[in-house]
């Protein structure tokens, strides 16, 4: 629950901004409207409180025009479509560090039917095309206030040609379990080992939340569950000491709640860091036991020049192979889409 919700005029313009505006009045919370459309007054005396500052606040606002240009996300999905940009949770290891500018402030966007209908330009003939709502931030974590969500699922379950994917580390799924999907969004919830969820991923459902939301997910209607295609995303994976273990443990417990058929993918990703996104990190979290150690790790270039840290050749085979192994093991009739 956002300290700060500010509404920017434009978003009260939309007819979906207003519906924003009467949830989240309706909750109590104190809405502030803008005299104009720049988000202002979150600076704080140094990063940290600037963050805090930004985290704090959930700001309505109208999409700008560069969001109607999607983007390709693979190996995730076809194209990112957001919802939203930000995030209410405090993830030690954030991928969003750097890749926004400004305060983390979480931008709830008031033009989202116009998003989702610019979408239908991009789905391609003759083959389901996917499209990523999770890039910038977490839908269930704001969907209490926003909706937005919900819009999405509805809207896709019109698109024969379409399929919506979201992920998740909350568990408030119970609004989405009535909805009309015709099993055209995925559904994935965002799981890992215990030791790295209890002290890294602050502000967010416990794993067994989660996975209890999972199954809610999966459970076909008549046995009250959502019945909706489901995944898992392992993310991000990490070398703590006993690794195997802790991740065998996770496994195991997927296995007792997943104990049904249902229709289930998994998404592997391994830990993996920017020079921006580490200095950033350590401004926002000084005092994480994440391990940085660049000397560690294997350098990746993407084709734009940009750097990243990821683990040394022959690491991620081995953890490549011990979660190819001990998945296949367990769900032999769910697909494995990547490892990264």
């Amino acid at each position: 629950m956002p300290k700060r919700v500010l509404f920017t005029p434009d978003a009260l313009t939309e007819e979906f901004g207003q519906q924003m505006y009467e949830r989240i009045t309706a909750q109590g919370l104190p809405v502030e409207v803008l005299k104009s459309n720049r988000i202002t007054g979150l600076r704080g005396a140094d990063e940290r409180e600037t963050y805090r500052n930004a985290k704090n606040t959930l700001a309505v606002v109208k999409a700008p025009p560069s969001n109607f240009r999607l983007q390709p996300t693979p190996p995730s999905a076809d194209w990112q479509m957001n919802l939203a940009e930000g995030c209410p949770a405090h993830c030690q290891y954030c991928y969003l560090a750097g890749s926004l500018q400004g305060p983390p402030v979480v931008r709830a966007y008031a033009n989202l039917p116009e998003l989702l209908r610019n979408t239908a330009q991009y789905e391609q003939p003759g083959r389901v095309t996917s499209f990523e709502v999770s890039c910038y931030t977490d839908v269930l974590g704001i969907e209490h206030l926003t909706g937005s969500l919900e819009e999405c699922i509805r809207y896709y379950g019109t698109r024969e040609g379409a399929q919506l994917r979201f992920v998740s580390k909350y568990n408030q799924v119970d609004s989405l379990l009535d909805l009309p999907h015709h099993g055209r969004t995925r559904a994935r919830i965002s799981l890992n080992a215990e030791q790295i969820a209890r002290r890294m991923e602050g502000g967010t459902a416990s794993v067994e939340a989660r996975l209890q939301a999972l199954r809610k997910l999966a459970l076909p209607h008549e046995l009250g569950g959502g019945g909706y295609p489901v995944g898992i995303i392992l993310a991000p994976i990490m070398q703590i000491p006993n690794w195997r273990e802790h991740y065998l443990a996770l496994l195991d417990r997927i296995a007792e709640v997943i104990d049904f058929p249902c229709d289930l993918t998994v998404e592997f990703i391994t830990h993996r860091f920017t020079p921006g996104s580490k200095d950033v990190l350590m401004e926002w979290y000084p005092n994480t036991s994440l391990d940085f150690d660049e000397a560690k790790r294997a350098v990746k270039r993407n084709k734009f020049g940009g750097t990243k840290f990821v683990y040394q050749p022959e690491d991620m085979r081995s953890m490549k192979q011990f979660f190819y192994e001990e998945w296949q093991r367990r769900f032999p009739q769910a697909p494995i889409q990547y490892w990264t």
